[in-house]
């Protein structure tokens, strides 16, 4: 589980910059200074990364047991195509889904540890 929400949080960082930097750099100077190449070649990294971004968001949402057709799966999986949404949302989950289930998964950890040794 440790391993999934790196990947989770590691994806939502990445996207939620690369789409701040879309939206805030690459389009203004596309408009105004009529230079494509940030607009275009981070555009397509974007597209790219938010695909693995919503795989992982939606194995981690099964990982946690959430509602395939639930109103929070679905701000999840949205969240990286609207600039700062992103963060916030990976704020949200870790201190509402995340944590807890991390918190509930670590006894077992510890259990199996000691009956290993």
């Amino acid at each position: 589980m440790k391993g999934l929400v790196l990947a989770y949080r590691t994806m939502a960082y990445i996207t939620g910059v690369m789409i701040i930097v879309l939206c805030f750099v690459g389009i203004p100077l596309q408009v105004w200074a009529h230079n494509t190449f940030i607009a275009v070649y981070v555009g397509i990294a974007h597209g790219y990364l938010y695909l693995v971004y919503v795989g992982i968001a939606f194995w981690l949402s099964q990982r946690l047991r959430m509602p395939v057709l639930s109103l929070r799966v679905l701000v999840l999986l949205l969240a990286g195509i609207i600039p700062v949404v992103t963060l916030v949302v990976e704020r949200w989950m870790m201190r509402t889904y995340i944590r807890p289930a991390l918190t509930a998964e670590a006894p077992g950890d510890i259990a199996a540890e000691a009956t290993r040794r």
